[in-house]
């Protein structure tokens, strides 16, 4: 509830949770702390009278956020003559605690998060709705408008954290296949396996999964994974599911690490393959190996799945030695069972300005380009489906023959504070979901970043 303009209102729970949390932890309030909506504190609700900082020093990082991202189809599309403006967003609550700081155990942290997600996406108008989806230009958007608990985790490191351990529930993209994600088209953003692999899910879905993560030098590192794959977890009811039931499978992702300076600018590459013994459905054949389309029977289940990827990332420039600012060039490309996925690859690259002017050192300039291709035998079982039936593209029988979308994407990050970044971009979708006889997209979008 929010406050009147008493002087006498009561506290906020929240206030007296702050409060009691304080007495806990044995800290003290700074008057002199950065005030609500100042433009230098990294939150926007500001220092809490110097008990955010103190926290910090202690090992205690609230983490409150918001996430908008709205996107208008301007041009072209499925529906061209349908114009429309659509908003998605996301508020999350957690922390991250460093257990070492507040308790003195040795390389442990614990972390929780809540996360909400409301809205809808532009999608519809642009792509064919018959279709199966390859991106979306709010990659916010999507996982149903549910609250979710997205970490529950404890990692704990051994031999000077050269052997990491962690365990919980958290989402294969906090830590395989990680790619920064500056840019609001989902062709973009997050691990991609997660994004069309069906048996793995990113952020805000969580799973129950372990990873081992072993250091052989300063600049490599080996890790290993197993995710429990449960369909269940995407249900809106199952925001805070904890048990196992619905379990089919487990994903088993490996990948080494090498982050390397090259020219003292930072560098990071990673080589990774999954396996996932949860069974998937074939996009072509029946139980009898047969042409499902043509016989009429039911896709069969296939098992061992598996896929791999290579992502790099390395600032290729400075600004006067300052390496926080510069150009940074990332490039990535996965490949996914073309028996199961309906994409069976993804390339793309990025180049990713910080700093472009002297005035605005900490502003962004981002542009994309990215490839989605159909795999063949989801898109030879699509022709064999009009060919049986004589559809044509206009007739409600036709399955659309989905090939290959590229999506790019133009942005400037504008850090208004340092509680709040404003992303107005350019969105250009050619083929929207692969599907040649949609006309070429262009999309204006606008992205707002927030702390509290």
């Amino acid at each position: 509830m929010p406050y009147g303009s008493r002087a006498a209102a009561r506290p906020r729970p929240a206030f007296l949770a702050i409060l009691s949390l304080c007495a806990a932890t044995g800290c003290s309030l700074d008057v002199q702390a950065a005030d609500a909506f100042a433009a230098d504190s990294p939150w926007m609700t500001g220092d809490w009278g110097g008990l955010r900082t103190e926290w910090l020093n202690k090992g205690i990082d609230i983490q409150m956020g918001y996430l908008g991202e709205s996107a208008s189809n301007v041009h072209g599309g499925y529906k061209k003559h349908d114009k429309v403006t659509r908003y998605a967003d996301q508020f999350n609550l957690g922390a991250n605690i460093d257990l070492q700081k507040l308790m003195g155990w040795s390389d442990t942290a614990f972390s929780i998060s809540l996360t909400n997600r409301n809205g809808d996406n532009i999608n519809d108008k642009i792509a064919d709705p018959r279709a199966t989806g390859m991106s979306s230009t709010q990659q916010i958007q999507g996982r149903g408008s549910v609250t979710r608990l997205s970490e529950l985790w404890l990692s704990k490191g051994w031999f000077d954290d050269r052997i990491n351990i962690k365990a919980g529930r958290f989402a294969v993209s906090d830590e395989f296949a990680v790619e920064d994600c500056v840019f609001q088209s989902l062709a973009f953003c997050g691990s991609q396996p997660g994004n069309y692999v069906d048996s793995i899910y990113n952020s805000p879905i969580s799973q129950w999964a372990a990873r081992i993560r072993y250091r052989v030098t300063n600049e490599v590192y080996a890790q290993i994974g197993a995710f429990n794959v449960n369909p269940s977890d995407l249900d809106n009811d199952n925001g805070f599911k904890l048990n196992g039931s619905g379990t089919s499978g487990t994903f088993v992702p490996v990948e080494l690490i090498w982050t390397p300076k090259v020219n003292q600018l930072p560098g990071e590459y990673r080589l990774g393959y999954y396996h996932s013994s949860a069974n998937g459905t074939d996009v072509y054949k029946d139980d009898n190996n047969r042409v499902a389309a043509i016989t009429g029977d039911a896709y069969r289940s296939d098992s061992s799945r598996h896929g791999f990827w290579l992502i790099g990332k390395q600032q290729l420039t400075s600004v006067g030695g300052d390496t926080s600012r510069g150009l940074t060039l990332s490039a990535s490309a996965t490949f996914q069972d073309k028996a199961t996925t309906a994409v069976d690859s993804y390339q793309k690259v990025a180049l990713t300005y910080k700093g472009p002017f002297d005035a605005r050192p900490t502003d962004t300039l981002g542009l994309g380009i990215a490839r989605i291709h159909a795999s063949s035998r989801f898109l030879r079982n699509a022709k064999t489906a009009n060919d049986q039936s004589g559809a044509s593209y206009d007739d409600a029988a036709y399955v659309p023959e989905q090939h290959t979308e590229y999506a790019a994407e133009l942005n400037y990050g504008i850090q208004a504070t340092k509680w709040l970044n404003i992303m107005p971009n350019v969105q250009f979708v050619k083929n929207p979901d692969g599907v040649r006889q949609v006309d070429n997209a262009l999309v204006l979008g606008l992205q707002v970043q927030s702390q509290f």
